[in-house]
């Protein structure tokens, strides 16, 4: 998103958008996971995968600078908690048809797009206090 364009909504956030789109590279990518992983790892990373937006989107609609903090961190938390379940795909040598690579490199992307925020947010609140 550029500096000219004001942040009328969650929607204009491109850490937004892009937790949005790895969490529709997470449902893909799972659905060729095996059967017997449906209410397993499938689950939860489909689960984990969605909260991330989900919470950002919660938080930017709360009436404080902190309250969207928080909810930035709990996004960051269930993006761990992606990570975390995409590298117990690997482990236990769960076979997707699309490589793993993509969505550890969304992650990585989508964790450091919200330092960055979290950052001169907590700056402002306590400037606020």
């Amino acid at each position: 998103m550029s500096d000219e364009s004001p942040v009328r909504s969650y929607k204009d956030l491109e850490v937004w958008r892009v937790a949005m789109d790895l969490a529709v590279a997470c449902y893909k990518a799972t659905s060729t996971f095996p059967r017997e992983e449906t209410y397993g790892l499938t689950a939860q990373i489909r689960r984990s995968a969605v909260s991330i937006a989900a919470n950002m989107a919660e938080g930017y609609g709360r009436e404080t600078t902190s309250s969207f903090v928080h909810f930035l961190r709990i996004a960051q938390g269930s993006l761990e908690e992606v990570e975390t379940h995409l590298s117990s795909v690997e482990r236990v040598e769960i076979r997707p048809a699309a490589p793993l690579g993509p969505l550890f490199n969304l992650c990585e992307r989508v964790s450091k797009m919200l330092r960055n925020p979290i950052r001169s947010l907590e700056k402002q609140s306590e400037a606020e206090r």
